[in-house]
């Protein structure tokens, strides 16, 4: 058995300015998909095999069980709530694997902040894959008050 004494660091340091160009366009277009009630938007960059996980703690893993469970959510209790996201960080832990935090912020329908704090923090996990950013985990966090 070998004994790891130091702790390695795991992030990629190189110049990814391209793709963090492409992971702002993943979740612009998870935010859009949320304020237009597109569900196909908000699933279009999940992989086949994705796990994410709500604001309630509940999982659901598989394409098509989030296309299911946002169309589900678009047409109830999200159908009239809008957000703003921002991009607060992104670690690249290898070249083709990265972690982006995000903060949302709830909005009315003109996009004018309802709350002066954010809300809601998601932690995404994509992967590089087939040449394009594909999510494959996603943990939402309410932010308490």
């Amino acid at each position: 058995m070998t004994s790891v004494t130091t702790a390695p660091t795991v992030s990629d340091d190189a110049d990814h300015s391209a793709d963090l160009a492409a992971l702002r366009q993943v979740i612009a277009d998870v935010e859009t998909g949320l304020n237009t009630n597109d569900a196909e938007l908000m699933t279009r960059h999940f992989a086949a095999d994705a796990v994410a996980v709500g604001v309630n703690g509940r999982a659901t893993a598989g394409l098509d069980a989030l296309r299911e469970v946002h169309t589900q959510a678009v047409r109830g209790f999200l159908k009239d709530q809008y957000a703003r996201y921002e991009i607060d960080d992104v670690t690249f832990v290898r070249p083709d694997v990265a972690l982006v935090r995000k903060l949302a912020r709830a909005v009315d329908a003109e996009g004018t902040p309802i709350d002066l704090d954010h809300t809601m923090s998601a932690l995404y996990v994509l992967v590089r894959e087939q040449g394009r950013w594909w999510i494959v985990a996603r943990q939402n966090t309410l932010i308490p008050r």
